[in-house]
């Protein structure tokens, strides 16, 4: 009885000994939580806090952001809450992206009325790829060769200025832009996320991206250096209407999950909202340097291409002499045509350098390729076959260089011969009467592809080593000997390989000259 009576008073014992246990456990939580026995400074100076905080601006809490990007296009509802936002991208179609001045009154005075100027790029997400950018930027780029990742839609964007493209940086595009004003940019991306996968066996998951925009002002020096906002998103690219189908199937996945569950993830916005981040390290991106422009705008960009290294000075090109103008830079009588007879054959010779072939690819507008024959001499490029050139820069450009190494010239629309009259009379002189039929003339010819009067001008005025302006009128010999005025009309119903007899009449009233076709 005695062991029976003992039994309660056991559990009371060891029922209140949990409950001082689980009092000092909690005392003890309390005590290891307290400021003085734990830091939370300690924790975030461990390596992978300080590799986190590496991608955020400082400061981000207090600071008040200048601009806002918003891509029109909207993020996936797969997402869980407090994860980044994913948005679906069709390859080679328009996304806009509004850019919007976010400063308050009296913020940033020193760029109101300016221009600012924003890089946009694609980047990889994945810091595992981002090491290896160059590697894989140049696969893709000898897979797909003349291709660009990143381009504009010029006709569709709004409010932008002296857009830029690098034909060596393949992922970037600038522009500039003023804050005050509506401003909206549409990018195109070429690229699709598989093409980056390490194993392609089909039905593999894409690579993201993250389409970055990097916003700098004006500094002292004149070069927009100084960055001001930096902002990206998180993309996936897929091939034509896949991004619409990847669209509807997380959307119908969500569909199908409980309420509990969907409450784990985000809601589907129509638009993506771009975050702050770091600026893009590369330095070289923000360079000033110049570089070759869209063609859909050429008044806008420098006629030259360099190789488009920013911090690289392009080697000086020498002149191109027209092929149309051949023959009269032999016609010079200050002896000038020997000096120009390097600078008027445009033909890529057996014997040229690779560095000489460089040039030869900038001068003839093959500059996007110049990196692909980098190592190519003038023999080299030479030996190329049609097809092998077409499969290398596809057809449009692979055929266009073909044509430009066989040194196939167009031909003229018009061929003119000329004859100086006082060099048939010196000539003359020298022969008796009965023996002119054996004098020797020598005419030159003239080649006409606008088949205008200013261009006649032109071409005549390089015959007699003038300029144009001197020759203020033309006139063509007609029936009983009367002078008809040249005009466009008549230089177009002459006929190919025409002959005439020029004599110059000097003008009495100034240094000009008229000239009369015989």
């Amino acid at each position: 009885m005695a062991w029976a009576l003992k039994l309660p008073l056991t559990d009371e014992v060891i029922e209140s000994g949990l409950v001082q246990d689980f009092d000092a456990s909690l005392s003890g939580i309390g005590q290891e939580l307290g400021a003085g026995a734990y830091s939370m400074s300690d924790v975030l100076a461990l390596p992978i806090f300080k590799q986190e905080e590496s991608n955020l601006p400082p400061d981000s809490d207090n600071k008040v952001l200048p601009f806002q990007y918003v891509l029109c296009a909207a993020t996936s509802p797969a997402v869980k809450l407090h994860d980044e936002t994913l948005t679906y991208l069709n390859q080679g179609q328009s996304y806009e992206i509004i850019m919007l001045d976010n400063r308050k009154i009296g913020e940033l005075p020193e760029i109101s009325g300016k221009m600012v100027k924003s890089i946009i790029r694609v980047v990889f997400h994945d810091r595992r790829l981002q090491y290896t950018e160059h590697q894989q930027l140049e696969g893709w780029r000898w897979n797909r060769p003349g291709d660009r990742i990143l381009d504009l839609d010029i006709p569709m964007s709004v409010g932008i200025i002296d857009p830029r493209a690098n034909p060596t940086q393949l992922n970037t595009v600038e522009f500039l832009w003023e804050p005050s004003k509506r401003t909206s940019v549409f990018i195109q991306v070429h690229c699709i996320s598989t093409e980056f996968t390490m194993r392609k066996h089909g039905g593999e998951k894409g690579v993201p991206f993250r389409i970055q925009i990097d916003t700098f002002k004006e500094n002292e020096s004149g070069e927009y250096a100084e960055h001001l906002h930096s902002a990206s998103c998180q993309v996936k690219v897929f091939k034509p209407k896949g991004a619409d189908r990847k669209q509807k199937t997380d959307r119908e996945k969500m569909e199908k999950r409980a309420p509990q569950e969907k409450e784990k993830y985000q809601p589907s916005y129509e638009t993506t909202i771009l975050t702050e981040c770091s600026p893009w390290p590369e330095v070289t991106y923000v360079n000033n340097s110049p570089s070759p422009g869209f063609s859909s705008a050429p008044s806008s960009f420098p006629v030259a291409e360099g190789n488009g290294s920013p911090n690289h000075q392009p080697e000086p090109v020498a002149p191109v002499v027209d092929v149309s103008s051949r023959s009269s830079a032999f016609l010079r009588r200050d002896g000038a045509a020997s000096r120009v007879m390097v600078l008027v054959f445009q033909n890529l010779l057996p014997t040229a350098t690779p560095q000489d072939a460089q040039q030869w690819l900038l001068r003839n507008r093959f500059s996007p390729f110049c990196r692909l024959f980098t190592n190519f001499s003038g023999a080299d490029l030479l030996k190329l076959t049609r097809e092998d050139v077409i499969q290398i820069c596809g057809p449009a450009d692979g055929i266009r260089l073909f044509n430009a190494l066989k040194g196939r010239v167009v031909r003229p629309r018009l061929t003119v011969y000329v004859c100086q009259e006082s060099q048939q009379s010196r000539e003359n002189k020298h022969e008796n009467g009965d023996s002119s039929n054996s004098t020797f003339y020598v005419y030159h010819a003239i080649y006409l592809e606008d088949l205008t009067a200013a261009e006649l001008t032109e071409k005549l005025a390089q015959l007699f080593n003038i300029s144009p302006r001197q020759i203020h009128q033309i006139f063509k010999q007609g029936p009983t000997g009367i002078h008809v005025l040249v005009s466009d009309e008549m230089i177009q119903n002459f006929q190919d390989e025409i002959c005439f007899i020029l004599h110059t009449m000097k003008d009495e009233t100034s240094d000009g000259y008229h000239i009369i076709l015989k």
